[in-house]
């Protein structure tokens, strides 16, 4: 890909195309003034936890056992019986 020159407008913002419109970049500064602009999807920080490995172990451990253990209809009056 060759290099393209930009101006940055006044509001301080900068045109990359259509084609990335409404997409997600990661900006970082490696220097003042030298910027590595990478396309992509990132994790929000309220969601980031799911992707720990503790965490995917658990989620894998549930969707395990979800699929040996089919849905069942709950007798809701057996369950209050049961309740202290």
């Amino acid at each position: 890909m060759a290099a393209i020159v930009k101006t940055v407008g006044q509001s301080g913002q900068i045109a990359l195309g259509k084609a990335y419109a409404g997409r997600h970049v990661l900006v970082d500064e490696l220097e003042p003034g030298v910027w590595l602009v990478k396309l992509g999807e990132f994790i929000p920080d309220n969601e980031r936890w799911l992707h720990t490995p503790e965490a995917k172990a658990d989620l894998d451990e549930a969707v395990a056992w979800a699929e040996t253990h089919p849905a069942a209809a709950t007798d809701l009056d057996a369950l209050e019986s049961r309740l202290p």
